[in-house]
């Protein structure tokens, strides 16, 4: 996939996909099917304005209009409530297109979102075989990270950074996110230092997701997808759990709205037929 950052010109198509999660909103607008010409991210998923102001910063970030737009595809948590798009589709289809057209080869995509953790099986020309999702704890999503560094005041975006400097790794064994709050704040007060208790929660996390993806079954290669693919230290602990290599990409956290805009362009090209 190439990015570019360029004047609009006319005669190409140009397709919006729109992921809505718990936490983020996110837009990517692509010409032809392929070229990336903006993206927009903002803090803020369903129930809030984040959608709307994403798509009101990819559209101008582009350059492009509303009329310029060919077909937009609206995916994730949020998808039901939005209006304005011309259909909808399942985070699970849109993450699986947006990573296999990142990484060509792709067998298995481990998104871990806000809410949940998603384990997505791929043929080997791409298309979801099987998938497994866990939606009913926090423990094992971003929402526990987040919990967690609200807990150690530190921004969940530097966990990855504080726990390179580990020298091990505290043991969180709690499986509920309530009980591992009273666990963390625990050895705190017996002076845990932040680095190792920050590498544990991470393992934590990892642990969790990996559970879930043996019920699958990996597959190499494999991805992460979504925001917690930016937290080196999660990807780390579920590469030594899973004994795989884990690739991810600077538009992992972009991978469910690539696949929605990728997903409006065959709709649109079989329009045109």
């Amino acid at each position: 996939m190439t990015e570019a950052w360029f004047s609009p010109a006319g005669g190409n198509v140009y397709t919006l996909g729109i992921d809505i999660g718990s936490t983020t909103s996110k837009c990517v607008i692509l010409e032809d099917g392929d070229r990336l010409v903006a993206k927009s991210l903002e803090v803020g998923g369903m129930g809030t304005t984040g959608p709307e102001d994403a798509v009101s910063e990819v559209m101008q970030t582009s350059g492009l209009s509303s009329g310029d737009i060919d077909r937009t595809i609206v995916t994730g948590y949020g998808r039901m409530r939005f209006q304005g798009a011309d259909g909808e589709v399942s985070e699970l289809t849109c993450h699986a297109m947006g990573a296999s057209h990142i990484f060509d080869g792709l067998r298995t995509v481990i998104d871990i979102g806000g809410q949940d953790a998603k384990i997505i099986a791929l043929s080997p020309s791409g298309r979801m075989t099987n998938f497994v999702m866990n939606d009913k704890c926090a423990a094992g999503t971003g929402r526990f990270l987040d919990v967690m560094a609200n807990i150690l005041r530190i921004d969940v975006n530097d966990m990855g950074e504080i726990a390179a400097k580990a020298e091990g790794s505290a043991q969180i064994s709690s499986t509920c996110t309530v009980f591992a709050e009273s666990e963390v704040i625990s050895q705190l007060a017996n002076g845990v230092r932040l680095p190792e208790l920050v590498s544990g929660i991470c393992d934590s996390v990892a642990s969790r997701v990996s559970a879930l993806a043996r019920r699958v079954g990996v597959k190499e290669k494999v991805c992460m997808s979504g925001g917690v693919a930016r937290n080196g230290a999660v990807k780390n602990a579920l590469e030594r759990n899973l004994e795989v290599e884990i690739l991810t990409s600077p538009l992992s956290q972009y991978f469910g709205a690539i696949g929605a805009a990728l997903y409006a362009y065959r709709q649109a090209s079989r329009s045109e037929k």
